[in-house]
């Protein structure tokens, strides 16, 4: 995802919040299979270099789970936190798995 008004979509989706990341996942509803995913990591969680380094591990997460474990047919967006980039990758890992299963369960439920 690269524009602004997906990544406000997104907002209005449901939410995971974890302690290296927030994962916000909201069905598009256009027949589309397709899962499309963003990152964002803003000023507050350090200098280029860090944010970058945030960014390159959320998307190897992303890369890692989102095939088996995303919601088919929508925008996921993982905003990364401050705490993110001291965690280990293991923990992380397990974090997404959790998100990704919370949010499902949720997009299972009646409404």
């Amino acid at each position: 995802m690269t524009r602004r008004r997906d990544f406000l979509a997104a907002n209005a989706g449901r939410r995971a919040p974890m302690p290296g990341f927030v994962l916000l996942v909201r069905p598009r509803d256009d027949g589309d299979p397709t899962m499309r995913i963003g990152y964002t990591v803003t000023k507050k969680i350090g200098n280029s270099v860090v944010r970058n380094r945030m960014k390159r591990r959320l998307r190897a997460l992303a890369r890692e789970l989102l095939p088996a474990d995303g919601v088919v047919g929508a925008d996921h967006v993982l905003i990364g936190r401050n705490g993110g980039i001291e965690r280990d990758f293991a923990s992380l890992r397990t974090e997404l798995g959790k998100a990704l299963r919370k949010v499902a369960r949720s997009d299972a439920a009646p409404r």
